[in-house]
Formats: structure tokens, sequence, C-alpha cells
């Protein structure tokens, strides 16, 4: 990598961490779209995935008493089998069709979000096994299957800081699958991507503390717009990227 890359990805690592830090998701919202611009996908994928495991223990670890475990069990059977399917078909599989598909889903809540029209009424569990099933597979596919759990989770679960540790709990476990996963098919096997992590690390760590700062002062309503900007700006860019592919 040139020094001008090495300089761009710290950027872009930085400023997807300190979202992460709060709002409890969207590092890969952020940087995966980005960093993939310049570097492999077969890369990028990899290196999120031990970065977001290491945010999720983290935030998970300091606000465990705020989990709402319930929530967490009813997604996580059907996102084994997601990130089973996600990562079997990682190479194989035509990406443009589901990238448009996820793209134009995930614009509709992001602008339900940052208009705040979304009701009040929270939805039925029915609802978990599709948004399960579709984060994994996402997610082992462009390490970015947030939305489909953040958009179920917001209609579950009301504060804030519930919300924050219960996403960061789930995405522990979910991402605890995919290191599994990953390992079977050889994508954690390469040194780069492990001394991209230990060089990435403290980035991580310092935009949790940076976003953790601010998740504190942040009001509901207010949270709930920036999510729904995090998931405007993935929307497009998951479309921009289907029509290159």
């Amino acid at each position: 990598m040139t020094p001008e890359a090495v300089v761009t990805s710290a950027t872009i690592l930085l400023a997807a961490y300190v979202i992460r830090g709060i709002t409890g998701f969207g590092s890969g919202l952020i940087a995966v779209p980005l960093l993939a611009l310049f570097l492999p996908l077969t890369f990028v994928v990899p290196l999120m995935l031990l970065l977001d495991f290491t945010a999720s223990l983290v935030i998970g670890g300091f606000n465990f008493g705020r989990v709402k475990w319930d929530e967490v069990g009813a997604l996580v059977p059907f996102s084994l089998i997601g990130v089973a399917v996600g990562t079997s078909l990682l190479v194989e599989l035509p990406t443009q069709p589901m990238l448009i598909a996820l793209g134009a889903f995930v614009l509709i809540f992001a602008v339900r979000s940052v208009l705040g029209l979304h009701g009040d009424k929270p939805v039925s569990r029915g609802w978990a096994p599709p948004a399960a099933l579709t984060g994994g597979t996402v997610g082992a596919l462009f390490g970015t299957g947030g939305p489909p759990y953040v958009i179920y989770l917001t209609h579950r679960i009301r504060d804030k800081s519930d919300l924050r540790a219960t996403l960061s709990a789930l995405f522990f476990l979910e991402g605890l699958m995919r290191i599994v996963s990953f390992l079977f098919a050889g994508l954690l096997m390469t040194r780069e991507v492990w001394f991209a992590y230990a060089a990435a690390l403290p980035l991580t760590l310092g935009g949790l503390y940076l976003g953790g700062r601010v998740h504190v002062g942040l009001g509901q309503a207010q949270m709930m717009r920036l999510i729904g900007v995090l998931l405007l700006v993935s929307g497009v860019s998951l479309l921009i990227k289907a029509a290159h592919v």
C-alpha cells in the first residue's frame, strides 16, 4: 500500500468506529464500501470481521446488563444459517441483483428514519427469521449485514442504550460464527489480514472511545435520525456498487 492509501484507510477506519461507538453498529457500512474502492473485497471483509468482532466485545462487555438476550436468542439460530450460506457463496454468487434489492430495502427504511415517519408499534417477532437470514448472509458476503438486524431491533427496542448493547452482543455472536466459517473457507489464513488487524486495532479502540463519549449526550430521536442517515449512505453506496459490478 502507498502512504496515501495507508492514511486514507486509517481515516476511514477511525471515522467508522467513532460511529460504531455512538450507535453500536455502522462500522462495516461505512468502511467496507470505501475501503473496497482501492483494496480487494476478499481482504477488506475478513479485516472488518476481525475489527468488528473486537468492537462488539468491547461495547458488549461494558454494557452486558443492558443486552436484551431474548431478542438476541430469536435471531442467532437463523443468523447461523445465513452465515453458512453467505460464506459458501462468497465467490460464486451473482452479486448485482442482491445488492440492488438490499440497497432499495435499506433506502426505504433510511428515509423513514431520517424523516421520523416510523411508528411506535413494535413489530412481530415473526420478522426475526427473515431479518437474521438476510443479515447473516449479507454479512458473510459483503461484511455489511447490519441493516436487517438494525431495522428489526429498532422496532423491538426503544431505549437507545439497550439497543446499542443488544446490537453489540448480536454482532459479537454473529462475528464468532463468521470467524469459524471464514477459517474453514481459508479467508482468515493470510498474514496480511492479521498484520492489518494489529495495525488498525488502536484506531478501532480510539474510535470506540470517542463515539462512546458522544453517545452519552445523544437523545433517542437524534440517534434514530443518525441511524437513518447511516442507512441512507449505506443504501446509496450499495446501489452504486451494484451499478459497477
